[in-house]
C-alpha cells in the first residue's frame, strides 16, 4: 500500500476510532453493543495498517525533517492506546498508578488526537478525488474485513482463554460482584461528599423530603450500574421510585441535582425507571457510592446515576436540552 494512501487511512481509522470510543460510553442496552464492536474492528485496522506504516517511519528516519520527534511520540502514543485496549479487553491487568486501565486508554486516546491533530497540520494529506476511486474503496472494504476477522479471532481465543476478558459486559467492563467492592468514583472533578444521614434533604418539585422518608418507600430494584471507568456491578437498590413522587405529565422532563452542582436531564415517561436509592445489597450506601441518596438510573450508563442527591426538578425543555456527556 503507498504511503500516501496509508496514510490517509489511518487518519481516517484513528478519526472513526474516537468517533465509536466515545459513542460506546453512551450505549447502556445491548442493542448498541455494534457501537463497541465497530471501535474494536476501527482500532484493529490501525494494526492491520502497522506493517506499511513501520515501512513509512522507517524511510522518514533516515531522513532529517522537522516535526520526526512529533513523529515518533505520535507513534508511541498509538502503540500505548493499543496496549491498553489490549489489556482493558482481556482483564490481566486492572489499573496502573491508582488509574483504571479504562481510564489510561481514554487517556492515550485524547493524546493521539491531538498528536494526530498536530502532524496533520505539519504534514497535511490533501484528498483527491482519485482517493474514492473503485480501487481504493475496496482497499478499504479489505483492510475492514481484515480487521473484522483478526476481531472475530481475538474474541474466539478470549472465549476459549481462562482470562477475565470473556466474562465482560457488551459495553467492555468488567464485573464486580461483591457489592462492598464497588470503587469511589466521580466524573471529572466531583469530589466525595461526605452528607449527614439526618440531616441531609431532597427537594423534589418544591417539597422537603429526608433520607428517612425515601429510605420508607420499601421499593426495591436490580439494576446495572456499568461505569464508564470500565466496571460493573448487578446489584439490588432499594429506595423510593420517582414514579411515586412526579407525576408522568407533570412536565416534558426530570432534571436531578446533585450537592456538587452535578445534574443530568431524564424523559418525564422514564420516571417508572428511576429510583432514589439509599441502600446497595441491603446496606446504606457508603459516601464513595453516592450516600446518603442516589440516583438509579435502569439502562443508562454509570454517569446519569446522580450522586449526593440534592434537587429534582420538572419543565418544559426536551429531555436532549443537555451535554450528551457531562462537560463537569
Amino acid at each position: 500500500m503507498a504511503g500516501r494512501r496509508t496514510n490517509l487511512a489511518l487518519l481516517w481509522a484513528s478519526v472513526l476510532a474516537l468517533a465509536t470510543g466515545a459513542a460506546a460510553f453512551l450505549v447502556g442496552t445491548p442493542s448498541g453493543a455494534w457501537v463497541v464492536v465497530a471501535h474494536g474492528v476501527v482500532s484493529l485496522a490501525i494494526v492491520v495498517l502497522s506493517p506499511w506504516k513501520t515501512v513509512i517511519v522507517g524511510r522518514g528516519l533516515t531522513r532529517r525533517r522537522t516535526g520526526r520527534w512529533l513523529s515518533m511520540g505520535l507513534t508511541a502514543a498509538i502503540l500505548l492506546v493499543l496496549a491498553t485496549g489490549v489489556l482493558l479487553v482481556t482483564g490481566q491487568v486492572e489499573e496502573v498508578g491508582g488509574l483504571t486501565m479504562m481510564q489510561l486508554h481514554v487517556g492515550f486516546g485524547l493524546l493521539v488526537v491531538s498528536l494526530t491533530l498536530a502532524h496533520t497540520l505539519q504534514r497535511p494529506v490533501p484528498h483527491r478525488a482519485a482517493d474514492l476511486s473503485r480501487r481504493n474503496v475496496l482497499h478499504a472494504g479489505g483492510l475492514l474485513a481484515a480487521a473484522a476477522g483478526l476481531w472475530v479471532l481475538i474474541e474466539g481465543i478470549l472465549d476459549v482463554a481462562l482470562v477475565p476478558g470473556r466474562e465482560r459486559r457488551f459495553t467492555g467492563s468488567h464485573e464486580i460482584i461483591d457489592a462492598a467492592l464497588v470503587p469511589a468514583t466521580q466524573w471529572i472533578n466531583d469530589s466525595v461528599q461526605h452528607l449527614d444521614h439526618d440531616s441531609h434533604e431532597i427537594d423534589i418539585l418544591g417539597t422537603v423530603h429526608t433520607v428517612a422518608e425515601i429510605e420508607a418507600g420499601g421499593d426495591t430494584v436490580e439494576a446495572t450500574l456499568d461505569c464508564t471507568g470500565g466496571w460493573f456491578t448487578t446489584q439490588d437498590w432499594s429506595g423510593t421510585r420517582l414514579d411515586r413522587l412526579i407525576r408522568p405529565d407533570a412536565g416534558m422532563s426530570v432534571v436531578v441535582r446533585s450537592v456538587t452542582g452535578y445534574w443530568r436531564r431524564f424523559p418525564i415517561d422514564q420516571v417508572d425507571r428511576l429510583l432514589l436509592a439509599t441502600h446497595i445489597a441491603g446496606r446504606p450506601l457508603p459516601d464513595g457510592n453516592g450516600g446518603p441518596v442516589r440516583l438509579v438510573a435502569t439502562d443508562r450508563r454509570g454517569y446519569w446515576w446522580v450522586k449526593w442527591v440534592s434537587a429534582i426538578e420538572v419543565d418544559e425543555r426536551p429531555p436532549w436540552w443537555q451535554p450528551p456527556l457531562p462537560t463537569a
